[in-house]
């Protein structure tokens, strides 16, 4: 069985084999794409003009660092599937398929995470405003970043070598539009049960504490905004926590489908679809 260093490169069969309907997924990436890259570096831009204005506020800076994964998120896989679908081969070497892992298993991770410290900070804000100013200062909110970064590139690393060490038995075609994990087992003959073992395992830790974090701080916010007098307030409250909510349903509804269980053969085709729905 030869292993990932006697494989040259992979193939993705990408979406869909139509020539009709690769056209308009191409329109259609194309405009996610650009939307995606225009929101976010827009959305950056604005925090940074603000920061140097000396409008300080936490929740900006940690919109601005979702932006950044966001984007990164969108040159790790849209800039591929728009290649491939314009092209009839869908060819990508073993080193860009284990890049473009790298690359996704880190930031899923840290958007996680962010998304979890955003909960925490409405928390802080809503619920202890008097002792917000001393709590989440520029120091305390860098402490928090940086470690969903860390955190999020030492996982990627080592989920990459687990990787690394998969065989294949002449089959290279992976029934995806980008190099993932639960495709790359499906098509593996070695290596795969404690790939699927560590998969599923950190992927579980991950999730489970950030949505800990999340559920908790959401739960104190909406108790909080209960015992508010201020309509106003209340308001601000549950639209607050109702548009994070949203963002969190949609960003954990589709790992977990795609993570969190092992991929059997008529589930590939599946998360292909759900994968296209992952909200950048």
């Amino acid at each position: 069985m030869p292993n990932f260093t006697d494989v040259t490169e992979f193939v993705l069969l990408g979406l869909t084999s139509h020539q009709e309907l690769q056209v308009l997924f191409t329109v259609v990436f194309l405009v996610v794409h650009m939307i995606t890259l225009i929101g976010n570096i827009g959305l950056i831009f604005h925090v940074l003009i603000s920061i140097s204005l000396q409008l300080q506020s936490s929740m900006r800076f940690f919109l601005s660092l979702l932006s950044f994964v966001d984007v990164w998120f969108s040159f790790s896989v849209t800039l591929k599937i728009l290649g491939n679908l314009l092209s009839e081969t869908k060819p990508i070497s073993c080193v860009g398929c284990l890049v473009q892992c790298c690359f996704l298993i880190a930031l899923v991770p840290v958007e996680a995470r962010i998304l979890a410290v955003m909960a925490f900070d409405g928390y802080m804000a809503i619920c202890n405003s008097l002792l917000y100013g001393r709590k989440m200062s520029r120091t305390a909110c860098a402490r928090l970043i940086s470690v969903p970064y860390i955190y999020g590139f030492s996982v990627s690393l080592t989920c990459t070598l687990w990787t690394y060490g998969l065989c294949f038995c002449g089959n290279c075609e992976i029934n995806h539009f980008y190099c993932a994990d639960p495709a790359l087992i499906k098509i593996a003959c070695g290596g795969v049960h404690s790939k699927e073992c560590t998969m599923i395992v950190i992927a579980g830790i991950n999730f489970t504490y950030s949505l800990s974090v999340f559920l908790i701080s959401c739960t104190l916010i909406i108790a909080a905004a209960l015992h508010m007098r201020s309509a106003n307030g209340r308001r601000k409250a549950f639209s607050t926590c109702g548009s994070h909510l949203i963002a969190v349903t949609l960003f954990y509804g589709t790992l977990l489908s795609m993570y969190l269980r092992r991929p059997p053969e008529e589930s590939v085709g599946q998360e292909r679809v759900v994968a296209g729905f992952t909200p950048q």
